[in-house]
């Protein structure tokens, strides 16, 4: 059994929100042929994508391909829209959210449903994610790793989290609109490093900001086997340790202590990072997740697992079991 916890999809057709909304950069693709589209953010090019980012015929036949009985759904990171209006935001996220799960409802046996929502206006984001759990059967949502100016801790956000608390829904963080970018444009340095930066920003903010503390019933995955957060959190705690001053302000608790308190990917890429990470928090909070279908992620999700000299029981973990735990659901 394999449930690959990361995945993203979107919709062939997008409406051409810029016209309708006279602002911003709203992706729509562009149908360039054999399977293909461009996609576009605004009137910039972005990148390729193919059939397998929208077709979940096409998906499900490379699954087969790979042995990956579930996928995880959720959308691609640019299309968050946080920068956009609160409403215009709510427009997106329903479009996205109805799309996604009209895809669970006719393959349920290989689809699990994320939502999005607009929380640059949380009251907003909750009534998005109540409808998400309650009528569209979703288990939880994806967010960004900031929200514009906010990052997790941000007391605005509170009221989301105490709702996913009530709903039940688990939470994926994934890094976007990476710290940087327009000064580490070349080589793809906002993915390379950004990226990594990004997801230990959103487990730092969580963790300093008190939000495990407030809300100790949240169930939090982050992407990227964590990004650079488990390399340096014995930075992270020595500087917790040598100025309280500065970073126990809001939470007086040492950052270790909250190591298999939330869950991350596998998606590390590299067989002494995944003993690491399973010797620092356990099997039991690293799920499976490949980043499908882009070319950062892994080729054919679990490999690396399965060539791993780990026990049946290590492998049930990583493979299937942390995220049935994660989402709170049983097959």
């Amino acid at each position: 059994m394999k449930i690959d916890i990361h995945t993203h999809i979107m919709p062939r057709d997008i409406p051409r929100w810029v016209e309708k909304f006279g602002y911003g950069k709203f992706v729509h693709l562009e149908d360039c042929g054999d399977c293909r589209a461009r996609m576009m953010v605004g009137d910039k090019f972005f990148r390729e994508v193919e059939s397998n980012c929208w077709d979940p015929v096409v998906r499900m036949h490379e699954c087969d391909t790979h042995g990956v009985h579930k996928q995880v759904l959720s959308i691609i990171p640019v299309l968050f829209y946080y920068w956009a209006k609160g409403n215009d935001g709510l427009e997106t996220s329903r479009f996205f959210n109805d799309y996604i799960a009209e895809v669970v409802s006719r393959h349920p046996d290989r689809f699990i449903g994320l939502g999005t929502i607009p929380l640059q206006d949380p009251q907003l984001a909750i009534q998005e994610m109540e409808r998400c759990i309650k009528e569209l059967g979703m288990v939880g949502v994806e967010i960004g790793s900031h929200v514009n100016q906010w990052n997790l801790n941000d007391p605005a956000l509170f009221p989301f989290y105490e709702a996913a608390e009530r709903l039940g829904a688990c939470i994926f963080v994934h890094p976007w609109e990476m710290m940087g970018s327009d000064d580490m444009a070349r080589y793809w340095l906002p993915w390379l490093v950004g990226m990594p930066a990004e997801t230990s920003r959103a487990i730092c903010s969580m963790i300093f900001g008190g939000v495990f503390e407030k809300f100790p019933n949240l169930r939090v995955a982050f992407a990227h086997g964590g990004g650079s957060f488990p390399a340096t959190i014995a930075r992270i705690e020595h500087g917790f340790n040598v100025r309280p001053d500065l970073c126990a302000i809001d939470n007086d608790k040492s950052p270790r202590s909250y190591l298999g308190k939330f869950w991350i990917d596998s998606l590390v890429h590299d067989e002494r990072i995944l003993d690491y990470l399973i010797d620092l928090v356990g099997a039991d909070r690293i799920a499976l997740g490949s980043d499908y279908p882009f070319p950062l992620g892994e080729d054919s999700p679990g490999n690396l697992i399965e060539h791993m000299p780990y026990s049946d029981h290590t492998k049930e973990w990583l493979l299937y079991k942390s995220a049935l735990e994660w989402m709170n659901i049983k097959l």
